[in-house]
This record gives structure tokens, C-alpha cells and sequence, in this order.
């Protein structure tokens, strides 16, 4: 399959299950692509609307399953040495519309063979060149199940008016987009990100190719709108650890990584200190190096991936990118 720069690869899905069996097929775009990819994952479990979808109960498998999309793409791409493949996962209701501009400036749509025709598509998708790809079907004979969110007695809300994420953001990568994801998975009208401030990373490493806080805060917002265009987005500068959730009432839920997980807890004692509604913190730990939550391929394959801006910083220097 010959190189081409941007792809769109869609693949509908029974289930929340990781799908094994789409692994070569995820694995033969990545490498038939240069600059960009886009996979949708269409499900009726994807609806946005809280009367018919938990999607606080659906947390763990959302995450697994966006960790299997992302790190099977990245690994495949780091392996062929495209370290810069800009790779993003949106899942899709079947039952709602794309934006009219997505697909635009895209080369090529890819489709699973067997797969029925994803509706409400744009003009500039249906123009593209179609290619359909082979999953294994040996995998998913073998694969046979269902899984859906498990039934729960847990009164928590089934997702959050206003949630809270930070980070660097730099090089925007597999890691980021999975808590980027997984933050506006569980929100219902609006997600606050705070993006480190450049004034506290003049210690980072290689800081001379590290993007500045303009062009992170435009990527991040890029794609949280591609991955969920429905909902309002308020990027803000982040000159401490607290940011916006040191103040602000109205937020109710903070998304964190294992790694960024001790500052949930001094947001917790600030907010006390400052009589503020405590948060509920949902932490990303399926893409940890010491997760239970993945079986053991999948575990080995993300030990094998970096998801890291560091690796990424260090590369483009090697590289003379």
C-alpha cells in the first residue's frame, strides 16, 4: 500500500470490548500514512445524551478501549520511525451528524470490509478514494461477547456539567489525547484545560523545540473539537497546580493521570481551605506501566510504545526535524 499523508479510517463496533481483531487493520492505515489519521468508532454506546448512556459507568472500558486504538496506531508508527504521525480516535453515534468541515483536506477513507456504510458523512468524505481493509476474523470469531457498562447501584451522576484537566500538552500525543478524551467523555456542557504556562518550563528538556503555549493551546483545542464538538471548551493559562479548581465553583469532576495524581490531592485540601464543593477525580490508569486493567499483550505492547513529549522533544533533536 502506497504512502499517503491524511486518512480517515472507519470502524463500527458492536461492543465497548478492546477490539483485537481490528489490530491489523488499525496497523496497515497507520503504515499507509504520513501525516495524519483519524479513526472513528461508531456505536450506538457512544450517544452523547444523558437519558440513554452512563458514561461515568462507562469509564473503564471507554479508556481500555481507547488505549488499545491509540497505542496499536502509535507503536505501529513509532516502529516505521514516524514519531510525528499525528494520529486521533473520535467516537461516534451513529445517529449524529459530523461537522461539515470534517474530512476536509483528507486523501483517502478507509473502511473495514463488511462493515454496513457509516451515515450523515460529509461531502468531502464521500469523495475520497474508499479503501477497505480486512480485520481478523480468526480474533473475532474468537472474540464473541458483549460488553456493555456494568449494571451499578453507584448514585453518581452519569456524567458532569463542567469538568477540569491540565497538563503541558506539548507535542500532542497518544497520552494526552486519551485524558483529553476520557475528560470529555464524562462532561455534559464544558471542559476547562489548563496548559502549563511557559514560564514554568524553562527547565524542561530540549526546551528549545518545546511548542509554545499558543500553538499547544490551539492543537488542544483542535482536537477536543473533533473529538466532541458539542461541548464548550475554556483553555486557560496554568501558572500553579491549581488553576481555575482553586476558585471556581461550578466545577464538579477533575481527570488526572497516575502521574499527575498527587496534585488532585492538594486541589482537594485548596478547595477545602477555600470552602469550594469538593471534586470528584477520575484518574487514567489504564495507560500506566503498572496497570491491572489491560491482559498481558496488551500491557507488553504499551511497554513497548512511548507516549511521552520528552521522547518526542528528544527525537525531533536527533532527528534535526
Amino acid at each position: 500500500m502506497s504512502s499517503i499523508k491524511r486518512t480517515v479510517l472507519f470502524v463500527h463496533l458492536q461492543d465497548i470490548g478492546v477490539p483485537h481483531h481490528l489490530g491489523p487493520a488499525i496497523a496497515s492505515v497507520t503504515a499507509a500514512t504520513t501525516e495524519a489519521l483519524v479513526i472513528v468508532l461508531v456505536s450506538q454506546l457512544f450517544h452523547t445524551a444523558e437519558s440513554t448512556s452512563n458514561h461515568v459507568q462507562q469509564w473503564d472500558h471507554v479508556q481500555r478501549l481507547l488505549t488499545y486504538v491509540y497505542v496499536k496506531a502509535t507503536k505501529t508508527a513509532q516502529d516505521l520511525g514516524k514519531v510525528l504521525l499525528d494520529i486521533s480516535v473520535v467516537l461516534k453515534d451513529p445517529s449524529e451528524s459530523f461537522p461539515n468541515n470534517f474530512g476536509n483536506g483528507m486523501d483517502m477513507c478507509f473502511r473495514i470490509q463488511g462493515d454496513s456504510p457509516v451515515p450523515h458523512l460529509p461531502g468531502s468524505i464521500e469523495t475520497l478514494p474508499q479503501v477497505f481493509v480486512v480485520p481478523d476474523k480468526a480474533i473475532e470469531a474468537h472474540l464473541q461477547h458483549s460488553v456493555c457498562a456494568t449494571p451499578s447501584y453507584d448514585t453518581s451522576p452519569s456524567s458532569y456539567p463542567v469538568v477540569a484537566i491540565g497538563g503541558t500538552f506539548d507535542h500532542l500525543h497518544a497520552g494526552h489525547k486519551i485524558l483529553l478524551s476520557m475528560a470529555a467523555w464524562i462532561a455534559s456542557a464544558k471542559v476547562i484545560i489548563g496548559v502549563t504556562d511557559d514560564e514554568l518550563l524553562k527547565n524542561k528538556s530540549n526546551k528549545n523545540v518545546l511548542e509554545s503555549m499558543a500553538v499547544r493551546m490551539e492543537r488542544t483545542r483542535y482536537f477536543l473539537q473533533l473529538f466532541r464538538p458539542d461541548l464548550e471548551y475554556e483553555i486557560v493559562p496554568l501558572r500553579d497546580v491549581y488553576g481555575p479548581t482553586g476558585w471556581d465553583p461550578n466545577i464538579q469532576a477533575l481527570v488526572v493521570s497516575m502521574e499527575t495524581l498527587p496534585g488532585a490531592a492538594s486541589i482537594d485540601n485548596k478547595r477545602s481551605a477555600e470552602s469550594l464543593p469538593p471534586l470528584r477525580t477520575f484518574v487514567i490508569d489504564v495507560i500506566s506501566s503498572e496497570s491491572e486493567k489491560l491482559d498481558h499483550e496488551d500491557m507488553e505492547m504499551l511497554k513497548q510504545t512511548k507516549l511521552s513529549s520528552t521522547f518526542i522533544r528528544d527525537w525531533i533533536v536527533k532527528n534535526a526535524v
